[in-house]
């Protein structure tokens, strides 16, 4: 059986390049994810823009603000409106909502609002700073706001057909288009804080504009080159920059902060996921969007040797990444703390982002293990189950009193978490002109037009808690076209049959992906059979703090025990190898999900003991309860681990 961190393969590109389906033409109508896209929509959203409201940001864009005013308008707080939108046009473009729709618009009007003559747009530098635009690139994040803006005014013009803020962004683009570059009298510099690129390739896409494409070809070009940006920024400004001596070894260590930023090498020279893990993602998502975009094979080379570094060195076991808090990013090879693990919802989110990107390039299931394993783990778990309480970071055990909060200072992850919730279905499937491709399974509906018949696919089935997948065609006209599911490298036996014929997956299946292809008439059946059963799962040697230890894992679930099922003193639970895992009701409070239960064993001990003994200690049978790690914390701060202690027997 595969695992979620397997190397891609790389292979020839397929004969016609397909792309996400418009996430107009999905529909989700599923048990499991519906619910949380119902509750990001009714309940979300608008908690969201409540906190918008009252933490002042979006009043900031009033500019109204005056020295000596409370609060201070933050660099970041342009992002978080824009987030906010983007996630509100995603869920408009599939859920009309004319409250929801007002609301954005006011807050587009507020953008437009406090845009400058010359089209820049940031509440911070218009007021608090107005004489130090574009000069801490290294700290300040004015073009990473500025990404933000860009990838909401897509989205919006895309849901809306309004070009409000497309207009607004278009403007401030051109501004910074003619700001930086390499050409006499241009700054030749890029942000501290990958974003922009990623946004600049969208908004190409959307207008059409080459010179969009070229600006963000130029930021990832630019990146690493020497002299070293940001030194020379540093020395220019003469002073400590935003962030002032938060970094400690800003100057000890030049190099190291260098990496922070991925800033120490021109990008095609980076072999090795490191520094801020989601700057990190934003980047090599844009390298992945260049290459396709440019047909750069050194982009695409440099993708490959990242992912395959990140995957199998510096990835947990529930796709979360960045295991510090210290730089909120990565640190060394197999250095993967549970207790203190970092792994910041947003870079789960962005690392979901780039494996979509990738796998739309090399057609390989192993990168979508990993997005399925990031999205049910890493992401989900960043949201309480009521949709209104949020974890910045997200360990992989906890001696109880870890809890979500409402809302952050920086608060990039809720609006980041809203904003895939309400676009997923553009994770699930892809179209070619005469394929279908179905990446992640969610019941619902998938409509396209092979060869220009209109086709919907409906998709059934009790997924991710049951393996069987039912898919029915529905055209008026036979059509022949591709149908390509993604066999998940979790499920040690499949089967597929297509009308009740047996299909033989050794034949049909190249690179986790099994097509069949035939001229389809309305009614004909697709039915994807996966097993599904508890797994132990073990980390390499070189990881430390997961030696003796075993994580238990089902179907594209990562579980974990927590003190609300198991009682205190988790470390001290432990879990006989050839104990039988079984797949149990859900557990109190947690209603809809599948436990997994084992004869587990506790050792026993006695207050007066001695605190050393010469002899092992005795202990009797104890019973395991397992549930889905992104449920944890939903039921009191208790206590929590992922990576079980396992003893012979």
């Amino acid at each position: 059986m595969s695992s979620p961190a397997q190397e891609p393969t790389p292979t020839a590109a397929p004969t016609t390049r397909v792309a996400p389906l418009p996430l107009r033409d999905v529909t989700i109508d599923d048990a499991f994810w519906s619910p949380r896209i119902e509750t990001v929509r009714k309940k979300t959203l608008p908690f969201q823009h409540q906190q918008l409201l009252s933490t002042g940001r979006m009043d900031a864009l009033r500019l109204q603000w005056r020295p000596g005013d409370d609060p201070v308008p933050h660099i970041f707080w342009d992002s978080d409106i824009a987030k906010w939108i983007e996630a509100a046009s995603y869920s408009l473009t599939t859920q009309p909502d004319p409250k929801l729709e007002a609301q954005v618009d006011e807050a587009i009007e507020l953008l437009a609002a406090a845009q400058q003559p010359d089209g820049y747009l940031n509440s911070y530098f218009s007021v608090v700073a107005p004489d130090q635009r574009f000069t801490d690139l290294r700290d300040a994040h004015e073009l990473y706001c500025a990404g933000h803006l860009i990838e909401a005014a897509v989205a919006h013009v895309e849901a809306t057909g309004k070009r409000t803020l497309l207009d607004v962004v278009c403007h401030y683009t051109d501004l910074i288009e003619k700001r930086f570059g390499r050409e006499p009298g241009q700054l030749r510099g890029y942000d501290g804080h990958e974003e922009i690129e990623l946004a600049l390739v969208k908004l190409y896409r959307v207008t059409g504009e080459d010179r969009y494409l070229r600006l963000g070809q130029y930021f990832v070009d630019e990146r690493g080159q020497r002299p070293f940006f940001f030194d020379e920024e540093t020395e220019r400004r003469g002073t400590p920059g935003f962030f002032g001596d938060h970094f400690r070894d800003r100057d000890e260590n030049p190099e190291k902060y260098r990496e922070y930023m991925q800033s120490h090498l021109p990008v095609r020279e980076q072999t090795e996921a490191v520094g801020h893990s989601v700057r990190a993602m934003y980047l090599y998502c844009a390298m992945a969007d260049l290459a396709v975009e440019t047909g750069d094979e050194s982009l695409l080379a440099a993708c490959r040797t990242l992912w395959r570094h990140l995957t199998t060195r510096r990835m947990y076991v529930t796709g979360g990444i960045g295991s510090t808090a210290e730089i909120e990013g990565f640190t060394e090879d197999y250095d993967l703390p549970n207790e203190s693990a970092y792994a910041e919802t947003c870079a789960a989110i962005g690392l979901v982002l780039w494996a979509s990107r990738m796998t739309h390039i090399d057609r390989n299931g192993a990168y979508v293990d990993v997005l399925e394993r990031a999205l049910y783990n890493g992401v989900l778990s960043g949201v309480a189950l009521d949709g209104e309480r949020f974890f910045y970071d997200n360990p992989l055990a906890s001696r109880g009193g870890v809890e979500r909060h409402e809302w952050f200072d920086v608060a990039c992850c809720p609006p980041n978490i809203a904003r895939l919730l309400t676009s997923l279905g553009r994770y699930l499937y892809s179209a070619g002109p005469e394929e279908l491709v179905v990446h992640l399974y969610a019941a619902g509906t998938a409509r396209f037009a092979p060869q220009g018949v209109p086709v919907v696919i409906e998709q059934r089935g009790g997924y991710p808690w049951d393996g069987e997948v039912r898919f029915t065609v529905r055209t008026d006209t036979p059509v022949e076209f591709a149908l390509s599911l993604r066999m998940p490298g979790w499920s040690a036996a499949s089967t597929l049959t297509v009308a009740n014929d047996a299909v033989d997956l050794a034949v049909a299946t190249v690179n986790g992906y099994a097509s069949v292809r035939r001229q389809w008439a309305d009614g004909d059946e697709v039915v994807l059979q996966l097993e599904l059963a508890g797994r132990r799962e073990y980390a390499h040697p070189a990881v430390a703090a997961d030696a003796g230890a075993v994580a238990l894992t089902y179907g594209p679930f990562v579980y974990c025990v927590e003190e609300a099922d198991n009682g205190p003193a988790l470390h001290d639970l432990a879990l006989p190898r050839a104990a039988a895992l079984d797949v149990a009701p859900s557990p109190a409070g947690l209603a809809g999900v599948t436990a997994l239960t084992a004869a587990g064993r506790r050792h026993t001990s006695q207050e007066a003991d001695p605190l050393y003994s010469t002899g092992p200690w005795n202990s009797t049978d104890a019973q395991l309860v397992a549930a889905p790690y992104y449920a944890w914390a939903n039921r009191g701060a208790g206590e929590m681990r992922v990576w079980v202690r396992e003893e012979a027997g």
